[in-house]
């Protein structure tokens, strides 16, 4: 039997809590580091950390292996370590304790523009990753058209990255890090960034590296995509990690865990945060006309009331509701900017009100997620803040509504059926066939 590409075993890193993390972000800076203090890093493995009541362990004991060829689904909740596991597989940063053992080529997309140099263009920054990755330039140039044509951005290729969006910062990174052969492919939830028409394209990228024989660790908060992508899942619980479990076992263990923490008040419930900081959202409340908590008929009026405090800090920040169905895929999503053009400054303590007079969605059970953001990214997420079950109405006039495989939403439309007038010799009329 031929050993495992990735062998995890006993890994963990802690922080103290008020202490930069010593991993640095550029290779100028680790090299000043280490010649200025050559002893530090054999000091940081010598320091006894079990007996710190200031640290705090990100990761915990944390064992798994990964066969040639399968993909790894990581999950969890925000704030269990997920991304933190990445960044040790990547060699970003080095664990505290533990090891991990990858065999072959790795090519990591962690955030966006992780390895580009903001002042290369993104043609140069394309060799520039292949050379990191350690491809001779011929190789370089043998891909170099499909990384292109993957990643859309042909006419911005001579243009220094620092000018791209977000968006086209993940199509070309993306595409490097999934067209230059890598043995393992580690990406985190940064295709988020991109649009859906993009994510699905890398998705089946994705599914054409497994198909090569190559071997796929995946981070995601799409529930849909780790049951149809990968072959196992690790499921995340504050810095430590489960067994290798099924896709299917492993979602369903992930949702029971995030409805685990439904009974405690919002504001003392687990959330991604931008930084260390006082909870912001505190309290959400739901209105319908229908006369009982958190349900709303299809077609049914909604109104979420948001309480919010401490965000004195912000600027020029949104707020945002969305509605995720059982496998934690985005159904719709209710934006201050995009649907009032409403952009605020921070408060003390605030209060923002969305109604949505119509809300289309096929019965099911659905879940609120609330989120806080500038231009810079998320100030504070929270996933299933509540759930919000939508109920049977005849809003059609027909007394149906699609089946929930059908879709998600429920939209009036007028149908007409010409079904010809040529009439058989017998007087009957031909029905054209489907």
């Amino acid at each position: 039997m031929s050993r495992p590409v990735i062998q995890v075993e006993g890994l963990g890193k802690a922080y103290r809590l008020g202490v930069a993390d010593p991993t640095h972000t550029n290779f100028r800076e680790t090299l000043t580091d280490i010649l200025r203090t050559p002893l530090k890093r054999m000091r940081m493995k010598s320091e006894d950390w079990s007996s710190e009541t200031d640290t705090h362990w990100a990761l915990r004991d944390v064992n798994f292996h990964v066969n040639r060829g399968e993909v790894l689904g990581v999950i969890g909740r925000n704030g269990a370590g997920k991304s933190t596991l990445l960044k040790v597989l990547s060699r970003i940063t080095e664990p505290t304790e533990g090891q991990a053992r990858l065999r072959g080529r790795v090519s990591s997309l962690l955030e966006v523009g992780t390895g580009f140099h903001p002042e290369l263009s993104g043609r140069e920054n394309i060799y520039l990753n292949g050379a990191i990755l350690g491809m001779p330039r011929t190789e370089i140039r043998r891909k170099f058209d499909e990384i292109v044509a993957f990643s859309e951005i042909s006419r911005f290729l001579d243009t220094p990255v620092k000018r791209y969006s977000s968006g086209m910062y993940v199509r070309l990174a993306f595409a490097v890090a999934a067209h230059l052969e890598p043995e393992v492919l580690i990406v985190d939830e940064v295709l988020a960034v991109g649009d859906a028409a993009f994510q699905k394209k890398c998705l089946g990228k994705m599914g054409d590296v497994v198909r090569e024989g190559r071997t796929v660790l995946f981070v995601s908060h799409n529930m849909e995509a780790i049951a149809t992508l990968c072959t196992h899942v690790l499921l995340m619980n504050r810095g430590r990690a489960s067994e290798r479990l099924t896709p299917d076992e492993g979602v369903k263990q992930y949702l029971a865990q995030a409805n685990a923490d439904s009974d405690l008040p919002l504001r003392d419930r687990p959330r991604k945060q931008n930084r260390e900081r006082p909870s912001i959202f505190t309290n959400l409340t739901i209105q319908t006309d229908g006369g009982h908590r958190n349900v709303v008929e299809c077609g049914g009026r909604v109104t979420f009331e948001i309480e919010a405090e401490h965000f004195e800090d912000v600027r020029s920040s949104t707020v945002g509701i969305a509605l995720h169905n059982e496998r934690g895929q985005r159904i719709v999503f209710f934006h201050t900017d995009t649907n009032a053009s409403i952009r605020f400054d921070g408060a003390a303590r605030g209060r923002f009100t969305c109604t949505v007079p119509s809300l289309p969605l096929i019965p099911n059970s659905y879940y609120v997620e609330l989120v806080m953001a500038d231009e810079r990214g998320i100030i504070e997420q929270i996933e299933r803040v509540e759930r919000l079950d939508v109920v049977h109405a005849d809003v059609l006039a027909t007394g149906k509504l699609p089946k929930r495989h059908q879709g998600y939403f429920v939209l009036p439309a007028t149908w007409e059926a010409d079904l010809g007038t040529d009439e058989n010799r017998d007087g009957s009329f031909l029905v054209p066939s489907r």
